[in-house]
């Protein structure tokens, strides 16, 4: 751990600068805010953006994670393939499945299936996520798209980032809402009192939007489609959270009491997005995956 208190003279430095100055080796400043991103790096305690600004007084605190190594191999897993060329695969990626390998989760993810069925994939996000332009929770099902190569992975983060690609996801919440339709806006950051979980707070937090309509009702659940504006880590099942509806079966997020369901009554179902050779608008559609089905079923046979 590494420590540091701010002096007047480097006062309104952004952090992963100040930061970069610091330290005595050729750590790269993405780095930085790669640990930013992470929680590793604090500021009196509290998580910042990379873009903040010391001040005088400030108590800096960096925890470097110990670096583990990954080997990623391909592993003939079955992909359910909604499309594929040249420059795009989109994949129908089940519930339980991680997207990419991390330290201590090295196999059995979409990457390992991806590696096994495509000759090429983009290299802009590194080795442990080649071809990954976004991602789903793993326990969440649903449309993912992937890019073979740079050039489709660049146009493919920019429409993400231009709020342009059309994701609609199916989720089975507690509670009976009290609108047909709604929006959500309200800014989502990482939760001071425990890091691994996100909630909706002003401070050090991202602009998020989540438009949702009633489908049906079930009493004490509802059946919602949900439109992301932004994708923010974990939107979804925060927004519904801070509403008082929380997501069926969700473990971080849920309630521990109602009925039983194997992660979290969620599903990507709608896909859209520019080709980035045609410009072609290509939309896909999934259906609900066969568990969160049969618990529909079953809350309409009451």
């Amino acid at each position: 751990m590494r420590q540091w208190l701010v002096d007047d003279e480097a006062a309104k430095q952004r952090i992963d600068k100040y930061v970069k100055t610091l330290l005595d080796d050729d750590t790269s400043r993405s780095q930085i805010q790669i640990w930013i991103d992470d929680g590793h790096i604090e500021v009196n305690g509290l998580a910042v953006k990379a873009n903040y600004k010391v001040a005088e007084g400030d108590r800096v605190t960096l925890i470097i994670p110990e670096a583990e190594s990954v080997e990623i191999a391909a592993e003939d897993i079955p992909l359910d393939i909604y499309f594929e060329d040249r420059d795009v695969i989109v994949v129908n990626k089940p519930r339980g499945m991680v997207v990419h390998p991390a330290p201590g989760h090295s196999s059995g993810t979409l990457v390992n299936a991806l590696m096994a069925n495509c000759q090429d994939l983009s290299g802009i996000n590194g080795e442990l996520r080649p071809g990954i332009v976004h991602r789903i929770d793993k326990d969440t099902s649903g449309l993912l798209m992937a890019a073979k190569n740079d050039k489709a992975h660049a146009s493919l983060a920019a429409q993400l980032k231009e709020h342009s690609v059309t994701r609609k996801y199916l989720a089975l919440v507690h509670g009976n809402l009290s609108h047909d339709q709604g929006t959500v806006d309200a800014p989502i950051g990482r939760d001071p009192h425990d890091r691994k979980m996100y909630t909706v707070i002003d401070r050090n937090s991202k602009h998020a939007v989540t438009h949702f309509h009633v489908v049906e009702r079930f009493g004490d659940y509802t059946l919602l489609e949900l439109k992301l504006e932004t994708g923010r880590t974990h939107q979804i099942r925060v927004h519904m959270k801070f509403i008082g509806h929380p997501l069926v079966g969700d473990p971080m997020y849920g309630r521990s009491k109602g009925i039983k369901f194997n992660g979290q009554a969620l599903h990507a179902a709608v896909l859209g997005f520019v080709h980035p050779s045609t410009g072609e608008y290509k939309e896909f559609t999934a259906p609900i995956p066969s568990d969160m089905e049969d618990l529909l079923l079953s809350l309409r046979s009451r």
